[in-house]
């Protein structure tokens, strides 16, 4: 079974998604949605029409507040606000030049596959934006409701700093691990340093759990995996735990598929995220008994809403019913998801007993 975060302060007692994550089952479940402050809401595609780039918003704390903000005065049902961020201000901070190209994503420069991480400068005052931006959020944020800090694992981080920019199977960070395994260490090892000091440092501002988001776990052998997931998750949970006890870690290792148990047991994670691929039964069975789950309805069957929606998340909410559940989506809410759907998926897990 996984460690548990030490005992809440008087501060959490009222907060139900914390209640869960040290291992509490609440019924109803406690729910959020990841990117759940995005596209799919008007008031964000406004604002960002107004204050204008990407990388703007995230930079600007008191846009990035009301952004992070949005979805909870939208639906006040929601648990949790997560930090309206990006997952490659680490590389901008290690020294990378960080664009968002529209219609193709972000862009890193020098790309690692060509130029070597001595050749960076970093900065590290591109965090700094971030914390104000927690500490925003947290004043404004309700009594009730959990703040959420993030970041990206090293290993999907290190894709990016690698390739220069996403790719379908990270084939540009996959071949230089095989091929010079010290210095794509040497990549991890940098990452995971100024990670663990990103995270502590929304801690510090005000998060109440942080969540590592391993968007590209799926394209690992199970070797490579152990190498490249769940050790440097498992490094950094153990320190963080040290130095922040009462803040649970979430782990979200994307398209792991089966080897989400060992990662479970290996890193300690306090719940752990499941994509929409994983089997919720096989996931209730197989994940060490009491851990704290998250997930994992698919983002698509929001979008036609009706009884396609009622009945896959009801698959999940009974798949998860013995066990403590954070209710949420198996990855990002698409730019098309209608408004009336999201409501009508809240309405059904908040009135589940």
């Amino acid at each position: 079974m996984a460690s548990r975060p030490a005992e809440p302060s008087d501060a959490h007692t009222g907060k139900r998604l914390l209640s869960v994550l040290r291992g509490e089952r609440r019924d109803p479940v406690p729910m959020w949605m990841m990117r759940q402050a995005g596209r799919y809401l008007p008031e964000y595609r406004q604002l960002r029409e107004e204050k204008g780039s990407f990388l703007g918003l995230v930079y600007d704390p008191e846009a990035a507040a009301e952004i992070t903000l949005q979805p909870l005065e939208r639906f006040p049902e929601l648990d949790a606000a997560i930090l309206f961020s990006d997952i490659l201000i680490v590389p901008f901070a290690l020294g990378q030049n960080l664009t968002f190209v529209t219609g193709e994503g972000p862009r890193l420069t020098p790309a690692l596959i060509d130029a070597a991480l001595e050749e960076l400068t970093a900065y590290s005052a591109r965090l700094d934006p971030v914390y104000e931006t927690v500490r925003e959020v947290k004043q404004r944020l309700g009594a009730a409701k959990t703040l959420i800090g993030f970041s990206g694992s090293p290993w999907t981080v290190a894709t990016y700093m690698v390739a220069g920019q996403g790719s379908r199977d990270q084939s540009e960070a996959r071949r230089l691990a095989y091929a010079d395994p010290k210095r794509f260490g040497e990549i991890v090892a940098r990452i995971e340093e100024v990670t663990l000091d990103y995270l502590s440092g929304q801690i510090e501002a005000g998060a109440e759990a942080v969540q590592l988001f391993d968007s590209w776990a799926g394209s690992l052998s199970p070797a490579q995996f152990e190498q490249w997931v769940i050790a440097p998750t498992a490094r950094l949970v153990k320190t963080l735990n040290a130095r922040h006890p009462e803040i649970p870690v979430i782990g979200f290792p994307k398209g792991a598929g089966g080897k989400i148990a060992a990662y479970a047991r290996e890193t300690q994670v306090a719940a752990v995220g499941l994509d929409e691929t994983v089997d919720p039964g096989w996931a209730a069975r197989e994940l060490p008994e009491g851990l704290p789950v998250q997930g994992n309805l698919d983002p698509l069957a929001l979008v036609p809403g009706g009884k396609a929606l009622r009945t896959a998340a009801q698959r999940v909410l009974d798949a998860f019913a013995d066990r403590p559940h954070i209710f949420n989506l198996g990855h990002g809410i698409l730019p098309d998801t209608p408004i009336e759907n999201v409501q009508q998926l809240i309405r059904q897990v908040k009135g589940c007993k």
